[in-house]
């Protein structure tokens, strides 16, 4: 059975979603470790800022070994997790992950950058051979389907996105973008989303950290801003009115005390910061300073709110798309079902031909003329095509049982006994 379970920003906080995320260089391991479990049979792992989801083809009863498992690796109970997750079986599992790679449950309805993640998340298993022919063709439809819906609806028409939405609260609290100075920290898809949100608003300067200097500066280049690694960072951090941060670091990588004394330096001149990581790269405590807005994730739920009443519609269609290709992926697998018949069938008829032929041949050897022997092939591989069909029809029939009867008819396209 197709099986996923996961945690979101619905269901969970960002402490909670920290301790359950798997980094990177984790999924290779975790992915084979999940797929040694009995009655796993493929595993991949979708893991974000704003959730995380194990996608499984499973034996029906492995479902408490996958939750156990989960607890298992983050070095909780699986009691710590169970009120947080949610779990989707078989067409459930098909409609979840077309929704979300489509951004359709996203905290930004619509974003693109989940599509990116899905693809992540594939790659990942094809790599660590988790993937086996059910999951892959799921992948596969999956973003067929993403792509019909970003072309067919409008539903990433609108610049909304979480890059988005925290440019846009930096922008209702100063407002004069050209006096302002943006430090950046990370230099992936979310923070060049950012660069280059405050770039088309004409921030004044900004600067862009990164633990890769090399990074750094070829996204620096792209926004006429002014590269720095990591450890520079205390040096530059009283230049900065608005702070946002997105890496993939397991600690943080902005702590307190620098903080503090960039405000007495700023003469407590109020700064503005945007915690889009998961883990956190802000520590907590930054957020009791005086002067300091420190947003995260969970923060910008009513910002991005407001953008979002113009992909609402377009939202509707996408989901009436996903109701016809839910469909579509089910007649798939249920034509699996039928394979192991088909072969049966095939391999049934082809053993008769090849005994009615051995017989024509000989005849044809015995000197029997051609036609008469072509009348007996086609004679007895007719009689020996239907003799079991027809033995059978006719039990059925004796039985009462007209469903047989149907069945055969639709079957074989033939006319019901009413036409």
């Amino acid at each position: 059975m197709l099986h996923t379970i996961g945690i979101n920003h619905k269901t969970a906080p960002v402490d909670l979603r920290e301790r359950l995320s798997f980094a990177p260089e984790q999924m290779g391991t975790a992915l084979k470790a999940c797929c040694d479990l009995p009655g796993i049979h493929e595993a991949a792992i979708l893991s974000t800022c704003n959730r995380t989801e194990l996608y499984c083809n499973m034996e029906s009863d492995a479902d408490q070994a996958l939750v156990q498992w989960l607890a298992d690796y983050h070095g909780l109970e699986p009691v710590d997790i169970k009120p947080i997750i949610y779990a989707h079986p078989d067409s459930d599992m098909i409609r979840h992950m077309m929704r979300v790679a489509t951004g359709l449950d996203s905290l930004v309805l619509g974003e693109p950058q989940i599509l990116g993640q899905m693809k992540d998340a594939y790659h990942h298993a094809d790599k660590a051979g988790t993937l086996g022919p059910l999951l892959n063709r799921l992948f596969q439809h999956i973003f067929t389907v993403a792509k019909q819906v970003r072309t067919d609806t409008s539903i990433g028409g609108s610049p909304v996105s979480v890059a988005f939405a925290a440019v846009r609260l930096a922008g209702q609290i100063f407002g004069q973008w050209p006096q302002q100075t943006a430090l950046l920290i990370g230099a992936g898809e979310t923070i060049e989303l950012t660069a280059r949100h405050l770039h088309e608003q004409g921030i004044g300067h900004m600067i862009i950290a990164n633990r890769t200097a090399e990074r750094a500066h070829e996204l620096a280049n792209q926004f006429d801003a002014y590269a720095i690694g990591l450890p520079e960072i205390p040096a530059h951090l009283a230049d900065a009115d608005i702070i946002i941060s997105s890496t993939a670091s397991p600690t943080p990588v902005l702590k307190y005390e620098p903080v503090r004394k960039a405000l007495k330096a700023r003469k407590h001149k109020p700064m503005f910061m945007v915690d889009i990581a998961v883990p956190r790269d802000i520590e907590t405590e930054v957020a009791g300073l005086e002067d300091v807005y420190l947003y995260t994730v969970d923060d910008l739920k009513d910002v991005i709110e407001d953008n979002m009443r113009s992909r609402r519609a377009a939202a509707q269609e996408a989901e009436e798309i996903i109701d016809v290709q839910v469909t579509h992926f089910l007649g798939w697998l249920r034509s699996m079902d039928a394979i192991s018949t088909i072969r049966a069938l095939r391999s049934n008829a082809e053993q008769t031909r090849d005994e009615v032929l051995d017989k024509a041949l000989q005849r044809l050897a015995q000197g029997k003329p051609a036609e008469e022997v072509l009348r007996f092939l086609s004679h007895t591989l007719t009689n020996k095509l239907i003799h079991q069909p027809s033995a059978s029809l006719r039990e059925a029939s004796f039985e009462g049982r007209q469903e047989m009867i149907k069945a055969v008819q639709e079957l074989y396209k033939l006319p019901s006994d009413k036409d």
